[in-house]
């Protein structure tokens, strides 16, 4: 699983894909301090 934590101010998003293209397309979008990992 891939995930995105996304830092905005005063709080932070988690968004969960489950392939990795998915999530760099989607970290595209983000124009916010955001960090893409995977987990197990």
């Amino acid at each position: 699983m891939w995930v995105i934590t996304l830092f905005d101010q005063e709080n932070v998003r988690i968004f969960e894909y489950a392939e990795k293209a998915e999530a760099t397309s989607a970290m595209k979008n983000f124009n916010n301090y955001a960090v893409l990992t995977y987990t197990y």
